[in-house]
């Protein structure tokens, strides 16, 4: 009878669906939590009820997200870091498993991007983009593995990535910025299978266009090509912060406890034709 439980499923994990998405009892680093989409995140995480370590290079604004989720009524641990910098990250880590209490999830949000035609772009930009980008999933990924493999727990990594590193960034003149996405998608699929029988799952979120600091200077710099990018999104608008926080508290959560080495593209279909 449709709607019954199949054969061998419990019936009640199937009844209990909405529970599954709370993050009750778990504990979160969000990188570059101070701002933007990663401020939106964290206090999304903080809303499903984790306990948090935001992380960013910017002191003031790692403070004022800290300040949010505290007048929220959250659990929440600042720290300034640079997420390029091993030993800062692994004291990261270690802090946010000693004062929360244990670490569950990491979001690896921290990302920057800069202009350039590639064949102008300088060595110094590719640097620090693949710097941030890529190598600041590998060294918080890897810090946090560790804890999770010697203590013999699971974890859950959320990679966020971007259409970028699915097709061609037209307009953008960002190359080095879109070649850090695929890898970081790469990465996402390939530690999603190193590590499942370690009991850690790996996924990513590819966004599209979404309003944050970078999209405004576009707006500002070139307003018609802004609006022509608006106009391509079927569904017409760019992307909020609530918009990309649903999404990770999804991954972060139970009820997505069978998806690992997915990239979910959340892009309002701009990719879908």
């Amino acid at each position: 009878m449709t709607g019954m439980p199949a054969a061998g499923d419990p019936a009640g994990p199937l009844l209990d669906v909405l529970a599954s998405f709370r993050l009750d009892g778990r504990a979160a680093i969000v990188t570059g939590a101070g701002r933007g989409l990663g401020r939106a995140v964290a206090l999304a995480l903080l809303g499903a009820g984790a306990s948090l370590a935001v992380l960013d290079v910017n002191r003031d604004d790692v403070e004022g997200v800290a300040g949010e989720a505290h007048s929220l009524g959250g659990r929440v641990l600042p720290m300034v870091v640079d997420v390029t910098d091993g030993s800062q990250v692994r004291e990261a880590v270690e802090r946010s498993v000693a004062e929360l209490g244990g670490l569950h999830i990491l979001v690896n949000n921290a990302g920057v991007t800069s202009g350039s035609p590639f064949e102008d772009l300088a060595e110094e930009d590719w640097d620090r983009v693949v710097d941030v980008n890529l190598k600041g999933v590998y060294q918080c990924s890897q810090a946090c593995a560790k804890a999770w493999i010697g203590a013999g727990q699971s974890g859950t990594i959320i990679n966020i990535a971007s259409i970028s590193g699915l097709v061609g960034n037209r307009g953008g003149n960002n190359s080095h910025y879109c070649a850090t996405k695929g890898g970081v998608i790469a990465l996402t699929r390939s530690l999603a299978v190193e590590w499942a029988r370690r009991g850690i799952r790996v996924n990513a979120i590819a966004p599209g266009y979404f309003v944050t600091p970078m999209t405004d200077r576009l707006k500002q710099r070139d307003p018609a090509f802004y609006q022509e990018l608006i106009e391509r999104v079927p569904l017409g608008r760019f992307g909020r912060g609530v918009d990309l926080a649903g999404a990770v508290v999804f991954l972060a959560s139970e009820a997505s406890a069978y998806i690992s080495g997915e990239i979910l593209v959340v892009d309002g279909a701009y990719t879908a034709w």
